[in-house]
């Protein structure tokens, strides 16, 4: 078992590599044999909702389906924690919603420890637990704020809304410190 495994921005797959054999890969490099392996995959990509795309490249896929290949990588190596750098950023706000949905079930079957990098406060919102607001550079933490609405939660919620707008004034504050001090 892995400590962390890290899901990027950008998908980072191997374009000449199957969906399969990008999934398997990190299990490859740790030496466990092939048809082991394969299991793994074949369960994370069962998770993820990606049977029968196993032989599909990244070029066949949506941006939806690549980000969950990436995720179903890392998670076949078995990491006690998850580490998401905006990796849904690229994504249209359906496909969003989608992995946003995706996570959240994620977390509930597996309660793995995800930290997630975002710029989006109603995402912050829908998946946080604890959102913590950083300074600009050099980044320190400036704001934290717990979040105990329930799961699953619902973006029309005026406690959502009241939440995202705690937020937004951090924001405000932050912004207007930046321009004060010039950076």
């Amino acid at each position: 078992m892995r400590k962390w495994g890290l899901v990027f921005q950008e998908y980072a797959l191997f374009p000449w590599r199957t969906v399969l054999k990008n999934v398997t890969f990190g299990l490859t490099l740790a030496g466990v044999p092939s048809g082991e392996a394969n299991e793994r995959a074949e369960t994370f990509l069962r998770m993820v909702g990606l049977v029968g795309h196993e032989d599909l490249y990244p070029r066949e896929l949506s941006g939806g389906m690549k980000q969950r290949v990436a995720i179903a990588r890392t998670l076949a190596v078995n990491p006690k924690i998850l580490l998401m750098d905006e990796p849904f950023a690229s994504l249209d706000a359906q496909a969003r919603n989608g992995m946003q949905e995706f996570l959240v079930g994620l977390w509930s079957e597996t309660g793995m420890t995800i930290v997630f990098v975002t710029h989006s406060v109603d995402e912050a919102v829908y998946l946080g637990q604890v959102i913590v607001g950083l300074s600009a550079r050099p980044a320190r933490k400036v704001e934290e704020l717990s979040n105990g609405l329930p799961y699953v939660r619902d973006r029309t919620d005026a406690r959502f809304t009241d939440l995202s707008r705690r937020i937004l004034d951090y924001l405000v504050r932050e912004q207007h410190d930046v321009q004060e001090a010039g950076i």
